[in-house]
């Protein structure tokens, strides 16, 4: 059995296809969605999903969140005496989705189809990839986004040749993406996006303007009391899913705070998030060379397209309404899931043919002629474009640009920078040529890029017809095959997944973090509630544990509603 997972910047699902249909599989905690959060406590214990979210507030300097953002850099994030990179953080989701799935089935899954921004480059791809391995799995493939998402909308089920164009805004990343449909090939004809732009960056706003209105010192307030602001940010955001006006209300410096927002200032708030939305859908349609009229039908998926200020621009853009009719947190892993059926060859799901693009082209660093007729090197020239169909193979011829020169070297590179520095150096081939007068020895430089993001390189001397090659291949160079092992032990030594006391963990946390935004005669009430959980627990008695946990989800429950009347009372009374 094949796992389809939706490796999300905020949250992730996972999916399997069976008895005829997708079914989301729930987390230990009865959720479908599993917040890509990890937090370590003083005694090494890794919390992931919920029970981590719960202790940033608590504990905001050993968590971290939105880590994707930085899958395939060089990016450290430190937590208590550990060093972690976003493959390593992204395994501990990705183990913890494993062991639920494995849970839910009552079998082993070892092997797992994984989503990914369409606009991820090569490095993040293969991050994602080690960061499978890492949690256990065989990544066999990698699939974007966009694709399916187009899948779970059943677009490969159409009779008639379509164009779509699938809108992908999640918690850290927007992807763009145009696809066309004739017959049983699904061929992506262009992808745009930014690898920094999502639903986190709608929350800041909110967050920005509270901090703004109050004049609050980012720099000499607690990191507790941001992270509680920015936890009433996202509360509220989700609210205008429902509401025309909003009050984002705060705890600070023990005194309420409040703010009043319509939906029409926040919208007017997020123009400058809208402009930058706007580039990727006009580039992906001047790639594709395609006009706007020519698409059959807009699709939306990821989180943050629940807002409906973003429902309206992108309809406003379009010039039409937007599919929506998928649960757009599990449009991407219910796609995920079918792909898997079909790598699995399942009889009841219809096999298409999935062409795909390079998301960035691929080149090497040349010189070119500047003012005066001088020689300046250190600019890009691309081999194979952005958004050429794969697979692909392209030829150019380079000359000598020195006098007696010995040897020419090839920076394979990717990225769309005109300089050469500016883009990502994935390998170099460096071939020794005859001494002559510059401009008289040439190379010819294939590339060659297959839909399972192989890149062969081939560089050739014409005159001695001395030639070399490289592949570069979709695993990642930080770690070998014994890294990876022992990278893996030192995960599993630190997880530890008590699944009959995480459900308890949470109510902990949870009381723990209410008792910190209360204010008055709310906190001994919580602590008097804490404090019997704690002691029914000590007891270790399942069953009474089981009736207690019940009882406290209820009365933490009561005690937060109570929490938010004192807020809003203490509004009411004071609006200024």
């Amino acid at each position: 059995m094949i796992l389809g997972i939706d490796l999300g910047t905020t949250n992730s699902l996972a999916a399997v296809y069976q008895n005829g249909e997708v079914q989301v599989i729930p987390n230990r905690l009865g959720s479908v969605l599993t917040p890509s959060v990890v937090s370590i406590d003083e005694k090494d214990t890794v919390y992931v999903g919920e029970t981590a979210l719960e202790r940033k507030s608590i504990d905001p300097a050993n968590t971290v969140s939105v880590f994707k953002r930085a899958m395939g850099t060089d990016r450290v994030y430190q937590i208590r005496e550990h060093s972690y990179r976003a493959e390593d953080l992204s395994a501990f989701i990705l183990r913890s989705l494993k062991e639920d799935a494995e849970q839910y089935l009552g079998q082993t899954v070892e092997e797992a189809v994984i989503s990914v921004p369409a606009y991820f480059n090569d490095r993040q791809r293969k991050a994602t990839k080690k960061a499978g391995e890492l949690a256990g799995f065989r990544v066999e493939r990698i699939i974007n986004e966009p694709t399916a998402a187009a899948i779970a909308y059943g677009i490969d089920k159409r009779a008639d040749e379509a164009r779509y164009l699938v809108f992908d805004l999640g918690g850290g990343t927007l992807d763009v993406s145009i696809l066309e449909l004739d017959d049983i090939i699904m061929e992506v004809r262009a992808v745009a996006g930014d690898n920094f732009l999502g639903g986190e960056d709608f929350t800041e706003v909110l967050y920005r303007m509270f901090i703004n209105k109050f004049s609050i010192d980012e720099g000499s307030t607690p990191i507790k009391t941001l992270t509680h602001i920015r936890r009433q940010a996202e509360k509220c955001k989700k609210e205008f899913c429902e509401k025309d006006q909003i009050v984002l209300s705060a705890v600070v410096d023990e005194e309420p705070l409040h703010m009043e927002v319509t939906l029409k200032e926040y919208e007017e708030a997020c123009q400058l998030l809208f402009e930058r939305i706007k580039k990727p859908i006009e580039r992906s349609l001047r790639d594709a060379r395609i006009r706007l009229e020519d698409i059959s039908d807009v699709v939306l998926v990821g989180g943050a397209t629940k807002l409906p200020i973003l429902r309206r621009f992108v309809g406003r853009l379009m010039g039409r309404p937007a599919k929506v009719e998928i649960n757009p947190d599990e449009a991407i892993v219910i796609g995920a899931a079918l792909q898997a059926a079909m790598k699995e060859r399942n009889e009841e799901i219809k096999e298409i043919v999935l062409t795909d693009v390079c998301p960035y082209s691929l080149g090497t660093d040349t010189s070119i002629r500047g003012i005066g007729d001088s020689l300046e090197s250190g600019y890009f020239d691309p081999i194979i474009e952005r958004n050429t169909v794969i697979p692909a193979s392209r030829t150019k011829k380079y000359w000598t640009v020195r006098d007696n020169q010995r040897s020419v070297s090839v920076d394979v590179l990717q990225g769309e920078s005109r300089l050469a520095k500016g883009n990502l150096l994935l390998g170099r081939l460096t071939v020794p040529v005859p001494p002559r007068p510059a401009g008289e020895e040439s190379i010819t430089v294939t590339f060659t890029y297959d839909i399972n993001a192989l890149l062969e390189v081939i560089v050739k001397v014409d005159s001695t017809q001395v030639t070399k090659k490289m592949i570069i291949k979709g695993e990642d160079s930080i770690y070998d095959d014994t890294q990876a092992e022992q990278r893996m032990a030192q995960l599993d030594y630190l997880k530890i997944h008590p699944r009959d006391q995480e459900e308890n963990k949470l109510l902990l946390l949870q009381a723990e973090r209410m008792y910190e935004e209360a204010l008055g005669d709310l906190r001994p009430m919580i602590n008097r509630s804490l404090m019997e959980f704690e002691a029914i627990l000590d007891r270790q008695k399942p069953d009474e544990i089981r009736q207690a946990r019940e009882d406290f989800r209820q009365v933490l429950a009561q005690l937060e509603e109570m929490m938010e009347d004192q807020l809003m009372s203490d509004f009411l009374d004071d609006p200024e």
